[in-house]
């Protein structure tokens, strides 16, 4: 058993009735930091997040995300697109959390009329995982979409990923 913190003003006893310590078995308590960065599509890579909806898009995904308790650091992309940066928690899944933005993110699209056709994502997307040494470099590179994307176009960027981490199709769900 281990201590908890406890603030100092409790701990002199400035407050009646409060409890002055809690211990708890700190070896049972998950210390989690696992950062990823995930790419999706939107659905057939149509080019459907144009200026203002993709500003719109991406801070909707960031504010969204921040209210369901996901980690969200960085969102960008480009015009069929998108980029995240966030944490998971102890208790989430990738495919919860990606779930969540996703399937939240298509459903706000339509229910606000922001474009004159039915908005969908397309299902697959790209996870990686990123060292802590790593995060800042990232952060930049998602941030820095529109310049990356004057020379670089979607499949060329896609394709570099599938060579990049040697991704490769496995059928099933694993």
């Amino acid at each position: 058993m281990s201590l908890l913190f406890i603030p100092r003003a409790l701990a002199r006893g400035k407050r009646k009735n409060v409890i002055l310590a809690l211990a708890i078995n700190l070896k049972n308590m998950p210390y989690v930091k696992v950062w990823l960065h995930v790419v999706w599509s939107t659905k057939n890579r149509k080019p459907l997040l144009k200026q203002p909806l993709r500003e719109e898009m991406f801070n909707h995904i960031y504010q969204n995300a921040i209210a369901k308790g996901i980690l969200m650091d960085t969102v960008n992309g480009h015009i069929d697109h998108v980029h995240c940066l966030f944490r998971l928690k102890n208790n989430q899944t990738i495919s919860k959390v990606m779930q969540l933005i996703k399937g939240e993110s298509s459903f706000w699209v339509n229910q606000e009329n922001k474009l004159a056709d039915n908005f969908q994502w397309q299902e697959e997307y790209f996870a990686i995982s990123v060292s802590e040494t790593q995060v800042q470099n990232v952060r930049n590179y998602i941030l820095g979409q529109e310049e990356h994307h004057k020379k670089n176009s979607y499949t060329e960027e896609y394709d570099a990923f599938i060579k990049k981490y040697g991704f490769q199709v496995i059928e099933g769900n694993y």
